[in-house]
């Protein structure tokens, strides 16, 4: 029997599908480059619906059941979802995989949660076999585009579970950490659906009507954003999944216009692009309401706003919260990097090194809770294989975000940045966030990242890694330009000392940055040739205060 209740995903996906099989439920704009679907299309509930439970009654028939894991390597595809459907139906924990890993990550995605089989797709479907072979025991690879007659049994016996579907894992899915081995969180079913109401919940400008929403991603599904957070939603008010490879500033507004997006998901580089692209007369013609995402400067989001008539959701939030606090209530705090107030459920303490609560507008770490008897209600219910790690987290009855925040009497959240991201120069401590977004407004910046390098009158000082606008030239004159740019915006001991002009910046699938590749390992980034070092410019500085220009009295100019 299939659990069709909505105390699981599948329950809530085979309701809408029950009250509306005619509704819109996945949506594919066209991509001719694209490998599936290049003229793009529409899926509908009732469709969906007929595939996902011919697909469960192949694995049930095959021995899958409630305890097993199954890793799935689909990329955005309908299969995709259709499997993760399919296999949450039966009990079956889903373990995302990112499609780019390479060999020796992709066998420690699937051996690590021990899964019982490997669900995935070409490209990646050749990659994925040999590596499956070499696991003892070995796992079957099972094609997601293809209908054999029986699927392969599992290759492992299924681990306990207990009786409360809602508390069933209904997902696994890593964490991307810089270094180490990611962690993975296992996220149950009723921590899917708490997403689901968070996002529905959250009011404001993010006021989302039954069955008349089409929101677009072009972030990858392996991601909570899209399986947890939205996918939930979708279900939950019958509304429609637009999914899209990935991010490209030309295809951006075809894709939103075609598809009739009411609105998106972006990542803090996504508006900033979608700037620096040409304007034309058809900016503001499109159906959408909100942007939501995180990490945009006020500049850009107002000039965003302005230009394409759309505004933009400053968000928090993490997978092992799968919930999201929201600027989404008007009027909205506009002030920089103002992410919302807390709603029910939820509670949040500022606190220090040793968690002591910390008093209002005083940068410290975010620690967050469910309020009532049982603080991780609808949070993640652990890290797998690793209960110390898990606990160490929550020690004290909070969860530990790792991020620096600071909190207004009225309640309203200011993000600072990742606690590790945080750079100590003489004594003060500077967020990274805060020199990027001072880069990223400037013209000549496609993108960068701030981190610390050693200083040995400061312990640490400041390095912006560039990526330059094309024709601008990675010359000592541009990056003093840049730096003296940044004064428009940044106190004289926050702008960069060191300016390195790469050719990328390292993201995660998720489009996180990856500061530790963008050097090699070992290497001091100060003696890489592409490095500038501006210490002498900036230590002159202080004896110009006044002056905000660059040396020919033109900031911001290469």
């Amino acid at each position: 029997m299939n659990i069709a209740s909505s105390n699981t995903v599948y329950g809530q996906f085979s309701e809408a599908a029950h009250e509306g099989p005619e509704l819109p439920f996945l949506c594919y704009p066209s991509s001719p480059t694209r490998s599936y679907m290049p003229d793009g299309c529409e899926l509908s509930y009732g469709h969906g619906l007929t595939i996902v439970d011919d697909l469960a009654a192949r694995y049930r028939d095959a021995g899958y059941g409630h305890g097993h894991r199954v890793a799935l390597i689909a990329g955005n595809r309908p299969e995709h979802f259709w499997h993760f459907l399919a296999l949450n139906s039966i009990g079956v924990c889903v373990v995302t995989l990112n499609p780019e890993y390479r060999p020796h990550e992709l066998a420690y995605g699937i051996d690590f949660p021990k899964c019982s089989a490997v669900v995935a797709v070409d490209p990646w479907i050749a990659n994925v076999e040999e590596v499956a072979q070499t696991l003892v025991p070995a796992v079957p690879v099972i094609d997601a585009s293809a209908l054999p007659a029986r699927y392969p049994p599992p290759a492992r016996a299924p681990d306990p579970v207990g009786a409360d579907k809602s508390e069933w894992p209904a997902l696994i899915i890593y964490t991307s950490g810089t270094t180490g081995r990611p962690k993975g969180c296992i996220i149950s079913n009723a921590s899917c659906l708490a997403a689901a109401n968070s996002y529905t919940d959250a009011g404001g400008l993010l006021d989302l009507v039954q069955r008349k929403e089409r929101i677009y991603i072009p972030l990858p599904a392996f991601h909570m954003n899209v399986s947890v957070y939205t996918l939930n939603t979708i279900t939950k008010i019958r509304g429609c999944l637009i999914m899209q490879d990935r991010f490209t500033v030309s295809r951006w507004w075809s894709d939103i216009r075609e598809t009739r997006a009411t609105g998106f998901h972006y990542m803090g580089i996504i508006p900033p692009l979608l700037l620096k692209s040409a304007p034309v007369e058809d900016d503001k013609r499109h159906n959408l309401k909100f942007g939501q995402g995180a990490g945009v400067d006020p500049l850009v989001r107002e000039a965003f706003e302005e230009r394409f008539g759309v505004p933009l959701i400053e968000a928090w939030g993490m997978t092992e919260t799968s919930r999201a606090i929201q600027n989404s209530h008007t009027p909205r705090c506009l002030e920089p990097r103002a992410f919302g107030r807390p709603g029910p459920p939820l509670e949040v303490r500022i606190v220090d090194e040793s968690d002591r609560q910390l008093p209002l507008n005083t940068p410290g770490e975010l620690t967050i809770r469910a309020a009532g008897d049982d603080p991780r209600r609808g949070f993640f219910s652990g890290y797998l294989n690793q209960p110390d790690e898990t606990e160490h987290a929550w020690r004290g009855g909070w969860f530990h975000t790792g991020d620096i925040v600071t909190q207004r009497v009225d309640g309203m959240l200011f993000f600072v940045d990742r606690l590790k991201n945080i750079i100590r120069r003489s004594g003060e401590n500077i967020a990274a966030a805060e020199i990027e977004e001072a880069l990223h407004i400037l013209p000549q910046v496609k993108s960068a990242a701030a981190m610390a390098v050693p200083d040995e009158f400061h312990d640490e000082e400041i390095m912006a890694c560039v990526v330059l606008m094309p024709g601008v030239e990675p010359t000592v004159e541009t990056a003093t330009a840049l730096l003296f740019a940044t004064r428009q915006t940044l106190a004289d001991f926050k702008v960069p000392a060191w300016i390195s002009f790469v050719d990328t910046i390292p993201v995660t699938g998720t489009q996180k940055v990856q500061k530790g590749q963008i050097f090699d390992v070992g290497q001091d980034p100060r003696a890489d040739r592409r490095s500038h070092d501006l210490r002498a410019v900036k230590r002159q500085l202080k004896l110009s205060s006044s002056n905000t220009t660059g040396p020919t009295g033109n900031a911001g100019v290469a």
